[in-house]
């Protein structure tokens, strides 16, 4: 039954799937890319911001780095950030970690640490198809949360729980240190600019939870080709914000909700993507968007034969924490609704109706 949903996955558009939706979600588009049938969008330029007016500015680079992300963030829902002082070594440290794991253990090393749920997260190893039970997206992915990493002195962490070997999970933590480092300066600016206490949220997101994902894209095969399924469906994220480096291989595509047409989103080595999902559309009151993504194959076929890794990281807040649009937005649109229930609603579309929690 699994493998006839995700035939029909190849075709079907998000609106097939609307039921899921916990915040208002009006566009229409085709799942995976459609050959011939897609418009693009070749004149629209995602907005560059410059962290340094936060780091380095003082209270008025502040205000400028706010001003900026916040427009962009409210116009399209992305932003690529510069100026963010993470060594960007430790994105290749960690790509080159992502191809040992998938290209150096084999598929039943791999299978042991096969994705469960945990909390409101399935965390672990997804096999290639698997990623979801509508679309048989051309991807192996593994996610990690906050507990597979050695962030808080907890005795009785043990990394042979969440990796196959090691030697991942040192390379892996100081990519994710490094991004946790820009958690507050994200979140304050877009507070800022909404004109709510920018540090409404310090200590809810301090030693918050997160998604982190290694997404591998294997070689494409003239069958894959042929059946016109996507290396990764279009799909919204479940969370505040994804903190997300610049890859290599290009097949990133971002909706442009205005005219419905998608943008080809290929920045600058060592730059970072940014993008606000379901979470932040919510306590928002729907003034940042979460906005509509995919990855689809590159245009540039001598890519076929060449793996695609990327590293996001979705920024969460904890199961307790309850979502509620934030003080000073008129007219809320939206119940509070605990984090839990909010975020296992949205993704059982992918996992199974029995995924959602009710409270």
């Amino acid at each position: 039954m699994a493998d006839d949903n995700q035939t029909k996955g190849i075709k079907a558009f998000n609106q097939d799937f609307s039921k899921y939706d916990q915040v208002n979600k009006d566009q229409n588009y085709h799942l995976a890319e459609q050959d011939g049938t897609e418009e693009f969008d070749e004149d629209y330029q995602i907005p560059t911001c410059d962290m340094k007016l936060f780091f380095e500015g003082g209270k008025a680079g502040k205000q400028q780095f706010a001003q900026e992300l916040g427009a962009a963030l409210e116009g399209i829902g992305f932003a690529i950030l510069t100026g963010h002082n993470v060594d960007t070594n430790l994105y290749q440290e960690a790509q080159i970690k992502t191809a040992q794991i998938f290209e150096q253990t084999t598929y039943e090393e791999r299978m042991v640490f096969e994705a469960k749920r945990f909390g409101s997260v399935n965390q672990g190893y997804f096999s290639i198809k698997t990623t979801t039970i509508i679309h048989p997206d051309l991807v192996e992915g593994w996610v990690f949360c906050r507990r597979a990493f050695d962030l808080d002195q907890d005795q009785e962490y043990n990394e042979n729980e969440f990796f196959p070997g090691p030697g991942y999970e040192p390379v892996y933590r100081k990519m994710i240190e490094a991004n946790q480092a820009l958690i507050l300066p994200i979140m304050q600016s877009i507070l800022r600019y909404l004109k709510v206490d920018p540090h409404l949220y310090d200590q809810k997101l301090t030693n918050t939870n997160f998604g982190f994902r290694l997404n591998y894209y294997p070689p494409i095969s003239s069958d894959e080709e042929a059946s016109g399924a996507g290396r990764m469906l279009g799909h919204e994220d479940v969370d505040l914000f994804t903190i997300l480096p610049s890859q290599e291989v290009e097949g990133l595509q971002v909706l442009n909700r205005e005219n419905g047409k998608w943008i080809r989103l290929n920045p600058e080595p060592g730059s970072i993507i940014l993008n606000t999902g379901d979470y932040m559309q919510r306590i928002s009151n729907d003034r940042f968007p979460s906005t509509t993504h995919r990855v689809s194959k590159p245009l540039n076929k001598t890519l076929y034969q060449k793996p695609r890794i990327s590293l996001p990281m979705a920024i969460y807040l904890w199961e307790n924490e309850i979502l509620e649009v934030l003080p000073r937005l008129k007219n809320p649109k939206y119940e509070p609704i605990s984090a839990l229930k909010f975020h296992t609603a949205i993704t059982s579309k992918y996992y199974g109706d029995d995924y959602a929690v009710e409270k």
